[in-house]
């Protein structure tokens, strides 16, 4: 078996490719009813938002599998195969499980460190389970990736630096305003930057923003669903007096706001001072404004040290979420390799309790003259003395198959303990189970097995990838 993801995003697709993809409640249930009888498809879990659609599945064959879940989501979507292959992706093994912490820890947000993904990631794992989709292996993988993705909200600051210039400049707003909560901002413009100005500005608790585009409609959109109303361009000297915070992005030839308009609201402003952050280019605000008393006029060179700390503190940050994540990769792996040598550490004690039992048999009837008392405590500390000298054994086989993330040496510890070979077909049972790609090497010597125990591992094999699971290769 394989784990892979297909899926797109706000980096691969349009808007408009993404709104046709995503999956309404009842389109939801629909495809994971589909992803349930599906040959190819073991377990799976659809993490649908505004932003992306995505496909986690378990599966026999990563050609079929893939093949089957584009045709899936070509259906739904009533798009062409072709066109949507041009906009998705489809990644498997470690790279799969490496994306959905990403996903999960807000890395591959628009905002990065967005903490919203989280809680929607969570509940189409829990959907998914509940609707039965989910087995052993992706409860485990799931329970990974939540587990990240609260680290790196719990522990990181990796949301709280946005690189924008748009965030940069509500940044520095809040900066010398203080408390959002009481302001009014305006945001003149509402192509990308604008847009983003909006988010941020509402994020920061912002308690009414203005959006003034030259084409309303547009300002319309991206005020929907946020305590922001659209206003027409012309409509803006009517609310500068209002305003706290005007952050300008519109890239129009000529001023939007001149010295004369702004002198004139300034009159009737009676809240404090106004920042006003011009990130567009050319200008939209006229640069003599920043001489009138109470203004504080910023642009886009201003921002620039902003920028570049906010920068550096990202990058020092998501380092610090890429180290979780690799740790939760190998978290997830060691967990596939353990559940590979269960049956042997299982049959390693089945196999000391059942020589415990035979000795306390014959003791009992060598020594009938000892009391009940007597056997209870004889067979406790017999019992003991087998799981002391079980202890370390069981450790080693799952350390050594965990530093080689393989298998290779379960036959040489089944035959050391005499472990009956229908044990070891359990053993390959599991493999076949977990997808075991054929090794072509052999076990090697016992001087190779015990050295690896010791952790004298040849140079060759303590490589990171060749450490993961094969699932995760």
């Amino acid at each position: 078996m394989h784990i892979m993801v297909v899926g797109m995003n706000h980096h691969t697709a349009s808007v408009e490719l993404r709104e046709r993809v995503s999956l309404s409640e009842a389109a939801l249930e629909h495809v994971l009813t589909q992803l349930r009888q599906a040959r190819t498809v073991m377990e799976s879990v659809v993490l649908s938002t505004c932003n992306r659609t995505e496909v986690y599945a378990l599966v026999s064959s990563v050609r079929a599998g893939s093949d089957y879940l584009l045709t899936l989501l070509a259906q739904i979507s009533d798009i062409e195969k072709r066109t949507l292959q041009a906009s998705t992706y489809v990644l498997q093994g470690e790279q799969a499980v490496s994306h959905a912490m990403r996903v999960a820890s807000g890395l591959d947000s628009v905002v990065i460190g967005e903490t919203q993904i989280l809680g929607q990631m969570r509940t189409a794992f829990q959907v998914a389970f509940e609707a039965g989709n989910t087995g052993a292996m992706f409860n485990r993988l799931f329970r990974e990736v939540i587990h990240t993705g609260k680290r790196a909200q719990t522990e990181t600051g990796v949301g709280q630096s946005p690189v924008s210039v748009s965030y940069a400049a509500v940044q520095l707003a809040g900066k010398i305003l203080g408390d959002m909560s009481t302001r009014t901002a305006l945001v003149v413009g509402a192509g990308h930057m604008g847009a983003l100005a909006v988010q941020h500005l509402v994020a920061q608790g912002t308690q009414h923003v203005l959006v003034a585009n030259r084409t309303v409609e547009r300002a319309v959109d991206i005020t929907k669903g946020k305590n922001a109303a659209a206003i027409s361009l012309e409509e803006i000297p009517s609310h500068l007096a209002d305003v706290d915070v005007i952050v300008s992005a519109t890239g129009a030839p000529g001023f939007t706001i001149s010295a004369a308009t702004m002198k004139k609201a300034l009159k009737k402003h009676r809240k404090g001072p106004v920042v006003m952050v011009d990130i567009a280019m050319p200008r939209d605000i006229d640069p003599v404004i920043s001489g009138q008393p109470g203004v504080y006029l910023y642009d886009v060179d201003d921002l620039a040290g902003v920028i570049e700390a906010n920068r550096q503190e990202r990058q020092r940050q998501a380092a610090i979420v890429e180290e979780m994540i690799a740790a939760g990769v190998g978290a997830f792996s060691d967990w596939l390799t353990e559940q590979e040598v269960v049956p042997l550490i299982a049959a390693l004690r089945s196999k000391g309790q059942a020589i415990q039992h035979d000795v306390m048999d014959s003791l009992a009837n060598k020594m009938p003259h000892m009391s009940e008392h007597d056997l209870k405590l004889l067979n406790k500390h017999t019992m003991s003395i087998v799981n002391q000298l079980l202890r370390e054994p069981i450790q080693n086989v799952k350390e050594l198959a965990i530093a080689t993330g393989d298998t290779e040496y379960v036959e040489m510890f089944a035959y050391l303990f005499g472990i009956d070979e229908s044990v070891l077909a359990g053993v390959a049972d599991a493999e076949k189970c977990l997808t075991r790609r054929p090794s072509n090497q052999k076990a090697g010597t016992l001087v190779e097995l015990f050295q690896r125990l010791r952790g004298n591992l040849p140079d060759d094999t303590t490589d990171e990838k060749r450490a993961l699971h094969p699932v995760l290769r």
